[in-house]
């Protein structure tokens, strides 16, 4: 059991590094100029149904000072904007400039490209097995952290 484990946490470590890797690289080369964080960052921030700063944060689970440095420089390059909120001054609503929405767009092409090659060299579509491990795990670790 403890091979299997440690086997599991290899791989799991290793796809996961390949992954980063490859979106870095490939970002890179369709001229993206942000680190692999701040494109996740913005990344959130669309995906925040009311994105104020403790929205992002809570999603990307990281505090709301860690939240703010990645923030401050994506405003300060134009991907981002910050605006107080009109009936609570107190909270901040993050918004993307076009800029960010074109990154976006090449991040998601990315991540399309991404599965569709990995449905098409692996033949996902025919293992149920692989696909509800990966659902169980996402919901996991979902739950867990």
């Amino acid at each position: 059991m403890e091979s299997t484990k440690k086997i599991i946490n290899e791989l799991l470590v290793e796809v996961f590094n390949h992954i980063l890797s490859i979106e870095g690289q490939t970002l890179r080369d369709r001229g993206i100029k942000l680190s692999m964080n701040e494109v996740h960052v913005l990344e959130a921030v669309e995906k925040t149904e009311i994105p104020t700063m403790t929205n992002i944060s809570k999603r990307l689970r990281i505090t709301v000072g860690t939240l703010t440095t990645s923030i401050n420089r994506l405003v300060e390059k134009g991907y981002a904007k910050r605006q107080r909120e009109q009936e609570d001054k107190r909270k901040v609503i993050v918004s993307l400039t076009s800029k960010a929405k074109e990154v976006l767009k090449i991040h998601d092409q990315f991540h399309n490209e991404m599965i569709d090659a990995t449905f098409s060299d692996m033949k996902l579509e025919e293992d149920e097995v692989l696909m509800q491990s990966l659902e169980n795990l996402s919901e996991y670790f979902k739950k867990k952290y």
